[in-house]
Parts: structure tokens; sequence; C-alpha cells
């Protein structure tokens, strides 16, 4: 072979990697992860440990599969490990991000500069601290503070020591920092024991009392199973409390956002957003496309939630739950779809 004929193979040899450089770099995102189109793109996402958050995340990973990415299998954390997951581009995006309560794990984690909150999956995430209807009628009992008093207390004292026995948050969640602020601001240390470990173990517990006849006090959020059998207003109350006082990163709420039917329960109404890497989002538009538009009624949650408590609580069985609902909302999910599509290509 000529030195000519070498350089010229040597020519085009350099060209197609060249070529292929450039095609594995338009392929890319700048994490060096993502496609910018999403058809094939793999996309990792996290989870809360509840099945309500696992309902939602497969609602969210269907919606990116039809528009041409392929997600992982979710991954269930606990919601500070989630944060920090996100942040660090270990998974693309978090499926339901609290906007106030996951509020101190936001800006612990980089806030605005690394992560994005997109869309509203759950308009009216509601929490509130309950008892039952039938003590609360009898003892007239409408407030939380009321708790300061230690006969009031003892009604609701599971384990014989004279406190009330407060079914609370699960450590990690972000509620129980305000529940733990909020029995500081109202002076009640010394009649109410916050209990916490599993809370769905706890509300079994309580929900066995109320059954027996018991009055129960216990932390309340929806989407959740527990207000398809203890309803709000026909089995419990929502007990109102003495005034305003929540963590320092909630210190912009004001009464308005924790009024609910007329009552300051304290806990603002959250939304429930999807939180994911800015990276991400900037080089996936059809995919933020699609969690700007996705949302799901919270009492559709709910209901998915009593089918969970009635048994059907595998992850087999909560896929098949957000099958369902996608086909019976299919028209509607069809134009999310479309319209991330027609994101990926603008």
């Amino acid at each position: 072979m000529t030195i000519r004929k070498i350089n010229q193979f040597i020519c085009i040899i350099l060209a197609a990697a060249l070529c292929l450089s450039l095609i594995a770099c338009e392929a890319q995102t700048p994490n060096g992860s993502q496609s910018t189109a999403g058809k094939g793109v793999k996309v990792s996402s996290a989870s809360s440990v509840s099945t309500y958050a696992l309902f939602v995340s497969e609602i969210i990973n269907i919606g990116l599969e039809k528009v041409g990415y392929k997600p992982a299998a979710i991954k269930q954390l606990s919601i500070p490990l989630a944060h920090i997951s996100v942040r660090n581009g270990d998974v693309d995006f978090y499926s339901v991000h609290w906007q106030n309560i996951h509020k101190k794990f936001f800006l612990e984690n980089g806030g605005d500069q690394k992560l994005e909150k997109v869309g509203v999956i759950i308009a009216d995430g509601l929490q509130s601290y309950q008892i039952d209807k039938k003590t609360a009628e009898q003892y007239k009992i409408t407030n939380f503070g009321q708790l300061k008093d230690p006969k009031i207390a003892k009604l609701f004292d599971s384990d014989g020591d004279g406190k009330a026995n407060l079914t609370g948050c699960n450590p990690g969640w972000g509620c129980e920092l305000v529940i733990e602020h909020q029995l500081d601001a109202y002076k009640l240390r010394d009649t109410v024991e916050h209990d916490q470990g599993n809370y769905d173990v706890l509300l079994a517990a309580t929900l066995g009392r109320y059954k027996q006849g018991q009055p129960i006090l216990f932390y309340s959020y929806s989407p959740h199973w527990s207000v398809t059998v203890l309803k709000p207003g026909e089995d419990t109350i929502r007990l109102e409390v003495p005034f305003i006082s929540l963590p320092k990163e909630q210190e912009n709420i004001t009464e308005k956002d924790t009024t609910i039917n007329g009552k300051n329960v304290g806990f603002a109404v959250d939304k429930v957003r999807v939180m994911a890497n800015k990276k991400f989002l900037a080089a996936n538009p059809a995919a933020k496309r699609l969690f700007e538009l996705m949302t799901v009624p919270i009492d559709d949650v709910n209901a998915q939630q009593k089918l969970v408590q009635d048994g059907e609580s595998s992850p087999k069985d909560i896929r098949r739950h957000a099958e369902e609902w996608i086909k019976k909302n299919q028209q509607l999910f069809d134009s999310w779809v479309e319209s991330a599509k027609k994101a990926a290509t603008n």
C-alpha cells in the first residue's frame, strides 16, 4: 500500500470516529446520561415508601413509556434520601415532593440551583390533628390546645402514663418536624406523647381502639387509606390549633393557607409535585412537559388506598391500579402524552 493510500485510509478512519463521536454527543444531556428527544432514553425515579406514592409514580412512569422513555424500576426511598438522590443525579426525579413539609429537604439539597419542582400531581394534600367525633361531642373538644388540660389529655391515654397518646408522623417525613415544633409552641409536652414508628401500623392500632369504642387522637394526612375508614365529619373531627406556629422554613404560611372548611388546622394545604434534577429537565423537554400536565384527583388516590387497605397491596396490584386509572382517564392521559411528544420536537 502506498503512503498516499495509507493517509487516505487513516483519514477515512478518523472521519468515521468523529462522526460516531458527534452522534454520541447528540444523544447526551449536559450530565452525560440522557437524550433530548426521549426515544429509548433511560430515566430513573424515586418514590417514598408509601403505597399512594408508588401508585402515582407508576402512572407517571407509564406516561414516560408512552412518550418513548425507558423508565427503570422505581426506587422506594426515605424522603430525605430521595431528595439527596435527585440532587446527586442518582435518580432523575422524585414523584411526590410535598411543597411545604418537604421544603427543608429541598433547601438542604441545593434548592433552586440543583432542583426544580414541576406541575402539581395532587393539588390538595391535607394534614390535621383529629379525634373521634363521639369524644369530641361528649367533652366539647374542638381545639388541639385543650390537651393542655390533664383531664382532657388523659382521655386519650392508651399506655397508662396519664398523657394523651398522639399517633404521629414517621421520623424523616417532614410532618414530624411540624408536630414536634407545635408540641413546644402550644406547651403540650407535659400532657401529650408523640408516638412515632411505622405510621400504618400505629394507625391500624388506632383504628382498632376506635372500633372498640375508645377515644383516639391522631395525626392525619391525605391521600391515605385512613380517610376512607375514619371519615372527617362523620367518624372524626379535625381539631383547630390555638394559633399558627410552624418551623422556620414555613414562616411565610398564613392562616388562610392552614384553613380547611373554616378551621385553622395548623398545617398548610399542600401541593404534591414532581421534583427533578435541573440538568435532567433541561435536557428532556418531553419529560418536563409531561410532569407539568399530569394530575391525579385526591379522591382517586384515596379510593386506590382503600383497595390497598383491603389487601391489594403488592407492587403488581399497585401497577394494575395505575393501569386501571389510566384506562378510566384514557383521553386525558393520551392528551398529556401527545403534548409531551410535541415538546420534544419544538
